[in-house]
């Protein structure tokens, strides 16, 4: 692992120590044994901690002589870690949240100030899945929320990579927002899932009042055998898709027939490809912005394609005649609703 870069004269300064000077095992007297220094690169900078670090000086005792650290210290990084918990939640949120490459990463990261190599990423996003890992299979804190709650309302879906792989099944109670159980499964069988599904009652005793999913017919029997008489329904997602298929159709047919319309913007881009003045900078500018509003998508059903394409360039000809009423540079203009051509 790449380790950052330091001058040591600016560095603050930061002292824990441990929050008992008792032993945690036997109740004697732990006495300081010596102590530590580290250097850890967080997004605020670079810090450098001085840790009083003591031991347990009965011989009985299980932690005889064991280093008894400040608890301070493992809300700052890893054991062994040069950089903050902050810079490797940072890298899974660019990851996972953002869709960041790894190159992507290591620059926004530079970006912040931090001194670390390609590879230091690497291994710091394997950090971040290991810590999200355990706080998913914490199994003790799961059951103390799940108690607090009652009742569990289940979330089932699964994923398939790809035609012949292993299908992971997730399990998530809606009430906590958690994810009870996550597992690979070869098939979709109703028999394999009443297993999931049973595995996950019997983790956690609490009563399941409900149950969401895609309205999948292996799912359907499978919840009916493991959870009888327990209500079953459509996802809010799966639901108001199936909902708005019509209207998505119709946007659809839409959306291609408005880009059959939109004509002519290459002829005009090799018109002014090989000018450097005003009018061809703001010329190439539009084309651009044409070029977008045909390639740019939208998300349905909530936000349709078809409206999305007829709205952006209706306010592209918008623009452009209102600069040809300025008496503005002269520009072909393409209408995204009759193909009319104007100089």
């Amino acid at each position: 692992m790449a380790r950052p870069r330091h001058a040591s004269g600016t560095i603050p300064i930061q002292t824990f120590e441990p929050l008992s000077t008792m032993c945690l095992m036997c109740g004697n007297p732990a006495h300081i044994a010596y102590h530590a220094q580290r250097m850890l690169s967080t997004l605020t900078g670079q810090h450098r901690l001085h840790l009083v670090v003591r031991r347990c000086t009965s011989p009985t005792c299980p932690r005889y002589h064991q280093p008894y650290r400040p608890e301070a210290e493992g809300a700052w990084a890893l054991p062994h870690g040069e950089y903050g918990l902050d810079v490797i939640a940072l890298v899974g949120f660019l990851r996972y949240r953002q869709h960041q490459s790894l190159p992507e990463i290591h620059r926004s990261l530079r970006e912040q100030g931090l001194s670390i190599g390609a590879r230091t990423v690497l291994n710091l996003l394997a950090r971040y899945e290991e810590l999200v890992t355990m706080h998913i299979t914490d199994r003790e804190r799961l059951l103390s929320l799940v108690q607090k709650q009652k009742h569990l309302i289940l979330a089932v879906d699964g994923l398939r990579p790809d035609v012949g792989h292993e299908v992971l099944w997730v399990v998530r109670d809606c009430a906590a927002g958690e994810i009870l159980l996550a597992l690979p499964l070869l098939s979709e069988r109703e028999a394999d899932l009443v297993t999931l599904l049973n595995e996950v009652q019997h983790a956690l005793p609490v009563p399941v009042h409900g149950v969401i999913s895609d309205g999948q017919h292996s799912i359907r029997n499978a919840v009916t055998t493991a959870f009888p008489g327990i209500p079953h329904q459509l996802c809010h997602f799966h639901y108001l898709r199936e909902a708005a298929k019509p209207v998505y159709e119709a946007d659809r047919h839409a959306k291609k027939e408005l880009k059959k319309q939109v004509r002519g913007i290459r002829p005009i881009e090799r018109e002014v490809e090989q000018q450097e003045n005003e009018d061809a900078t703001i010329t190439r500018e539009y084309c651009l912005a044409v070029r977008r509003a045909l390639t740019d998508d939208a998300h349905p059903p909530l936000s349709t394609p078809g409206l999305k394409l007829y709205k952006r360039p209706s306010l592209i000809v918008a623009s452009l005649e209102r600069v040809a009423q300025k008496g503005g540079f002269s520009l072909r203009l393409t209408s995204c609703t009759g193909c009319s051509q104007k100089e």
